[in-house]
């Protein structure tokens, strides 16, 4: 027979507790209990400080460049404190850590990097000039040698966009340079590349010929840490055949162990070579000096009388109908009458100048329409998306009006943004557009309204600017076949009435905004453009006087607004207390935010009887009896 097992004794609960506990004593704390040792409750409890524990752990308590996965050295290798001069010109050394970067993380960041960019860059000049006013110097060269920083240097602003990128410009920028008491018109052109064949550099080759047939000097810039490339010397070539005066600005020379290598670069022929360091601003009196000497004397014509063409009578019916000039003078207290918000309360009505953005989603025609609007190929137009990055400005003068017609980068989704350059171009376009007085919101008649057709809208809408719906390529819509019944893809021709439904269903909230059908490839329907922007623009300025509001404010059925009556509110009088936009300021019962369905009943109101075309309307709320209360 097998051997029996030897039986061991079972300990009780008591027995089998004590073992567990720590050899230190009785009054010893316990192990921390597992979730599997306690009660469904108490385990709830352990997950969600873990899960709290782990949520810390991960976010980040370290400096930027330690997010970055960067680690910068202190001290440099002679052990000196940062900070001094020969730590400022070694380089630092960094070690790359291994840990993945988190790609959100990342996006956001460049986000971050791009609009702190975007707050140094200048929107487009208030001023404007003729051409024929004031000499043009041109700056050429091959990409991503510094022209837009020379340019930015010289303008001492940040208009153009500048990168580690080559080929961020593309378009022609203007600007306007002081020195010595002369003024000068400056010109920005994209990196030339004569012989690429591609679409996109052709086209900038093409604006930058257009540039420099057009100036009286040239600055042809280099970059003096390189050797002579090819474009180099085929562009350098191109300019000697011109016969204008021509300067070799040798740039990025930023130490005086480099400006002996400057010499080198007369082997491309020109007698005028400057080495300068537009980053850091050196040499940059030599060039201008130089520059100035080559212009054409200065011819001084007399000042044109301003044409203000309909300003009278703009101002006797702003001083007609028993109300002030400036609302809220006399019938509400000055303090009452202040809005909340930024507005525009002085000086638009007697504005010459109109600026008009052209926005919308990227390959819409936005370009073609403002070469058709300005007559002249000022944009590069291309099929390919995204051709625009620099905000093209051109100015149209009509019957005494300036008209200055700013065309816009497209703006796009951020997950579809990956360059910088292309994140600030977004940026910088929603900035022109905040700095505008019109906006005109292209959309591709072929495609329809699309989602972000309504986001770019919306951006307008809240911005407080006048809009106008413009539908482009409306020939791809129209045009018949053979048997003048059908489009040549088989499709019946659009009908407008039916279009301008489907745009309206889609864009309701700009239901005010006037709807123009156009073809800027064809220049048919532009006059139109022009006589919209005009009627929107002096909407937008127009004012109402108090006495005329409260007339009509005695006439509304509020009853027929459809508001709960816990929203409600009694309006004792109200006044117009800005232009661009038109803002009313209501002196009501209750300080209470006006109901959304009280804003469109009142909005649409005011529309029927004063119109104001293509502005939105905004309203503030004063309680009357507020200020005593508080007392």
């Amino acid at each position: 027979m097998a051997p029996k097992r030897e039986q061991k004794k079972r300990l009780g609960k008591k027995h089998r507790q004590a073992s567990t506990r720590p050899k230190l004593g009785k009054t010893a704390p316990r192990a921390t209990a597992t979730t599997g040792a306690v009660s469904p409750k108490k385990r709830k409890e352990i997950a969600a400080k873990k899960a709290a524990a782990t949520k810390a752990a991960k976010t980040p308590t370290r400096s930027p460049e330690k997010e970055r996965h960067v680690v910068i050295s202190p001290r440099d290798a002679s052990g000196e404190q940062r900070g001094h001069a020969s730590e400022r010109q070694a380089p630092p050394r960094v070690r790359a850590i291994k840990k993945p970067l988190d790609p959100d993380a990342a996006e956001k960041r460049e986000w971050r990097e791009a609009e702190a960019l975007a707050t140094e860059l200048t929107l487009v000049a208030d001023r404007h000039h003729e051409p024929t006013r004031l000499p043009l110097v041109a700056i050429c060269g091959r990409p991503n040698v510094g022209k837009s920083t020379l340019f930015n240097r010289l303008t001492q602003t940040r208009r153009s966009i500048v990168g580690d990128e080559p080929g961020i410009t593309r378009d022609r920028i203007y600007g306007e340079v002081e020195w010595a008491g002369r003024d000068v018109r400056l010109v920005d052109t994209g990196g030339v590349i004569p012989d690429d064949e591609a679409l996109i550099p052709a086209e900038i080759f093409r604006q930058a010929k257009v540039g420099l047939e057009e100036a009286d000097v040239i600055i042809m810039v280099v970059d003096g840490r390189t050797e002579l490339a090819a474009p180099d010397i085929e562009l350098a070539r191109l300019l000697l055949r011109g016969g204008k005066p021509i300067f070799l600005a040798v740039n990025k020379m930023d130490t005086p162990e480099l400006l002996a290598g400057a010499e080198n670069f007369r082997r491309l022929g020109f007698r005028n070579v400057v080495p300068i360091s537009a980053e850091h601003a050196a040499g940059i009196g030599d060039l201008l000096d130089e520059v100035w000497a080559a212009l054409p004397p200065e011819f001084v014509a007399e000042e044109p009388e301003e044409a203000m063409e309909g300003f009278e009578e703009e101002f006797e019916e702003d001083m007609d109908g028993g109300g002030d000039p400036l609302p809220g003078a006399q019938d509400s207290p000055d303090e009452e009458a202040k809005p909340g918000r930024r507005l525009r309360s002085h000086g638009e009505h007697v504005s010459r100048e109109t600026k008009i953005a052209i926005i919308g989603r990227p390959n819409v025609g936005k370009s073609t329409l403002l070469n058709a609007l300005t007559e002249s190929d000022r944009a590069i137009v291309s099929p390919i998306a995204g051709t625009t990055r620099d905000a093209v400005d051109e100015v149209v003068t009509r019957e005494g009006h300036d008209f200055r017609f700013i065309d816009t980068a497209g703006i796009r989704r951020k997950g579809k943004t990956k360059l910088l350059a292309e994140k600030l171009s977004v940026i910088m376009s929603r900035k022109h557009l905040e700095a505008a007085d019109v906006a005109l919101l292209v959309i591709d008649a072929a495609e329809g309204v699309a989602a972000a057709d309504a986001n770019i809208g919306g951006y307008a809408h809240e911005s407080g600017r006048s809009v106008i719906i413009i539908v482009n390529k409306w020939d791809l819509m129209t045009e018949v076949g053979p048997d003048g019944k059908r489009l040549l893809d088989g499709k019946p021709p659009a009908d407008q009435k039916v279009y301008e439904q489907q745009v309206r269903d889609s864009l309701k909230y700009l239901d005010y905004a006037p709807l123009l059908f156009v073809s800027a490839s064809e220049s048919q329907g532009i006059e139109q453009v022009f006589k919209k922007v005009e009627l929107v623009a002096r909407e937008r300025r127009k004012r109402v006087s108090t006495g005329s509001m409260n007339r009509f404010l005695d006439k509304i059925d509020f009853q027929r607004a459809s508001v709960p009556m816990a929203k409600r509110v009694r309006i004792y009088y109200m006044t117009q207390a800005a232009v661009a936009p038109p803002t009313f300021v209501l002196f009501t019962d209750r300080d209470v935010k006006l109901h959304f369905s009280y804003e469109r009943f009142l909005a649409n109101e005011i529309r029927d009887t004063f119109k104001f075309i293509g502005s939105p309307i905004w309203f503030k709320v004063k309680a009357r009896n507020k200020k005593k209360k508080e007392e």
